[in-house]
């Protein structure tokens, strides 16, 4: 993915902004499961790509029915989890699987990587993002694209991410869209 800047909006406010960026890819994180549509339906209008945070649409559980019903309803360009079962339907119906790890701890790291090997996502989206020590390190042990997000405030933390390794940064922090 070359678009070094994913928008993500958790509003219909910031979801028109990113509608009337230069983006062609978005992420949509909280929202119900009855803007889906006109969601979907506004970003096609506008040839914008949509990737949605399964674990965030409220309405629906996110398991591989919820996404079977997303893939065949709504088409998205991809899905983020934090979920297994989510990750491996989305793959299964040909959409872009991004798995979303926390770095909380040792621990959770371990599980997180047990956890991707098994599912093995086309990205992984790892938060917070603003450790690029830690972004180099997931990186280099997966083999896989990183997407960082979470807790990245300044221009700086984009740059430091991208620099470390970091496909792409998603942001829902308006002021952080227009820098790269």
């Amino acid at each position: 993915m070359d678009q070094k800047i994913l928008p993500a909006s958790a509003s219909m406010k910031d979801f028109e902004r990113f509608l009337e960026s230069s983006y062609e890819i978005g992420v949509f994180l909280d929202l119900h499961i009855s803007q889906l549509k006109n969601v979907s339906m506004m970003a096609k209008q506008h040839n914008k790509k949509m990737i949605y945070h399964v674990d965030l649409i409220h309405g629906i559980r996110s398991d591989e029915y919820a996404t079977e019903f997303i893939c065949q309803e709504y088409n998205p360009y991809g899905l983020i989890s934090t979920k297994s079962s989510v990750i491996l339907k989305a793959k299964q119906k040909g959409v872009i699987a991004i798995q979303r790890i926390f770095l909380i701890d040792s621990h959770a790291l371990e599980k997180s990587y047990k956890l991707v090997q098994k599912t093995k996502p086309d990205y992984i989206e790892v938060l917070p993002g603003a450790m690029p020590w830690m972004i180099k390190e997931v990186k280099e042990r997966l083999q896989t694209p990183i997407f960082a997000g979470g807790l990245i405030r300044t221009s700086d933390e984009v740059l430091n991410a991208l620099d470390a390794g970091a496909s792409s940064i998603t942001t829902s922090k308006t002021e952080l869209w227009d820098i790269v």
